[in-house]
């Protein structure tokens, strides 16, 4: 068993998690939110440690980044679990199981065992093929965050990249201290509204702190997926508070589809996009549709 970090225990063996806003307090045999960190025996563990949902060498723009290192590739890991609750999740097969369909446990006895070694390994295989590291993607990689360091640590000593795409739920602690081994984040601002952020189970502020601290330390690029009635006036604003920390981040506008529990709703029309895009372009040097 892998014991978490940041975490407090209580006399009468609960256990509070330090590691996103939630801060759940997690009975014994019980987990957080994000249904990966438990408390076993009044301790905190990270449950799915090593437990591998996805690995693929991508193109860097598939992150989607495409301002660092345009025409590499990179080694792209997942796991199990979110502490976020996103109605339109495309990965909802390993994130979240509202529907009972996939029990998160399961999936968990299924997944490929790695350990830190193993992913710096097949890195450095791979760099025949262009690859630069380690991209954390596909579930919310921080959720994982003992895997995600300890793979961090050796990718850097082997002279090649992390990279985090994340909602950008977590903590300042947690996330300062892991900075000095990322070198690039997509991170997604999925609306600028405590509205929408209360519907998906997370808070806009935290993430607005994330992508202030992270801008400060390595590369960031956001990524906005436009949702028909739900988010898509909030785009004037958010591009302006994010020219507000550095107009040079790169902001992806992605097209939404049909998925999960908003499988009935119509994609956004491409009117909707072009008009996003405008608006963005006032505020920002750089604003992509890729999936138009």
């Amino acid at each position: 068993m892998n014991k978490a970090l940041f975490w407090d225990k209580y006399d009468d063996g609960r256990v509070r998690c330090g590691l996103c806003p939630h801060r759940c307090n997690i009975a014994a045999g019980s987990a957080g939110l994000c249904g990966v960190r438990k408390n076993t025996g009044g301790e905190l563990i990270a449950s799915a440690y090593g437990a591998v949902s996805s690995i693929a060498l991508d193109p860097i723009e598939k992150k989607p980044l495409y301002m660092f290192h345009p025409g590499k590739t990179i080694v792209s890991i997942g796991g199990f679990g979110c502490n976020l609750r996103c109605p339109f999740c495309q990965n909802h097969s390993i994130s979240l199981d509202f529907k009972n369909t996939t029990p998160l446990n399961a999936l968990q006895r299924n997944a490929q065992q790695m350990t830190p070694e193993l992913v710096a390994e097949v890195a450095v295989l791979a760099k025949p093929d262009k690859n630069i590291g380690v991209a954390y993607t596909y579930n919310e990689p921080l959720i994982g965050y003992e895997f995600v360091r300890d793979c961090a640590e050796l990718i850097h000593r082997e002279g090649m990249y992390n990279v985090l795409v994340t909602n950008g739920f977590i903590n300042e602690e947690p996330m300062t201290a892991l900075l000095p081994f990322i070198d690039a984040m997509n991170i997604d601002l999925k609306a600028f509204s405590d509205g929408f952020y209360n519907m998906v189970n997370g808070a806009l502020d935290a993430v607005k702190r994330t992508i202030v601290l992270c801008r400060k330390h390595c590369h960031v690029e956001v990524t906005t997926l436009i949702i028909p009635g739900e988010n898509e006036n909030d785009i004037d604003e958010l591009a302006k508070w994010l020219a507000s920390v550095d107009p040079e981040i790169p902001l992806h506008l992605s097209r939404f589809f049909p998925r999960y529990q908003y499988e009935n709703k119509e994609p956004t029309p491409r009117e909707t996009m072009y008009r996003a895009l405008d608006t963005a372009k006032q505020y920002l040097t750089h604003v992509f549709t890729g999936n138009m």
